[in-house]
């Protein structure tokens, strides 16, 4: 993807949505971090019926200590893997109350020592809660930047890196949740709708996707 078609490809997106926000519910930094490390294979939906009713018993790393661990797991036994989750989640709060005094900390480094929260994690609270120009390359903008010749490459890591070097700085902030956004709904993984893509003019992805092949699957 060209330059002057990466500039169209993030105008288009900005114009259908100039304040993109993310699908999960969160009051505060630590009810971001909650949500976002229990939606780890699970729906945004799913995390947000879950969070729904445990923010209202422990929104604070010291109250959702308090409420012990299987206390916790009860109330997100309907997520995959709360199990872990839950583990590292108590791990996490014990954490923040030790070190941080129950703040969440506000660095790449410092947000990966927390239990359960690796590089992907870190960048949506880097990005979701303090704004920062991060880009948290989860299946969806893997596969984005990929089919579209936006950000090519193997790994997350390598995506994320080209996607900060591509992608223009007026729209850096942003494009994770568009990214996102897009893969979620119109770029999916296996019928990509082609045929009612805003950016597919600027899209190197060369078998578009028709409408009635995408419904014969």
């Amino acid at each position: 993807m060209t330059p002057a078609a990466i500039e169209s490809f993030f105008a288009t997106l900005k114009a259908a949505n100039p304040h993109p926000q993310t699908e999960l519910a969160y009051a505060s930094v630590f009810e971001l971090l909650v949500a976002v490390l229990l939606s780890a294979q699970a729906t945004d939906v799913s995390v947000n019926k879950v969070t729904r009713r445990l923010f209202l018993v422990a929104n604070t790393p010291q109250k959702m200590l308090d409420l012990g661990l299987e206390g916790l797991e009860e109330h997100i036994k309907t997520i995959g893997l709360y199990h872990a989750k839950a583990r590292h989640l108590m791990q996490t709060c014990r954490m923040l109350v030790d070190q941080y005094g129950g703040a969440v900390p506000r660095t790449l480094e410092a947000l990966q020592t927390l239990p359960g929260v690796g590089r992907k994690t870190a960048n949506v609270i880097l990005n979701v809660a303090f704004g920062e120009p991060t880009m948290a390359v989860d299946t969806h903008l893997f596969r984005v930047a990929n089919r579209t010749g936006l950000a090519p490459g193997k790994t997350p890591y390598e995506v994320e890196m080209k996607l900060l070097k591509r992608i223009p700085a007026e729209y850096l902030v942003d494009a994770h949740h568009w990214l996102i956004l897009h893969g979620r709904y119109v770029c999916q993984a296996r019928k990509p709708l082609c045929w009612q893509c805003a950016v597919s003019a600027f899209c190197d992805f060369k078998p578009k996707t028709p409408p009635d092949k995408a419904r014969a699957r």
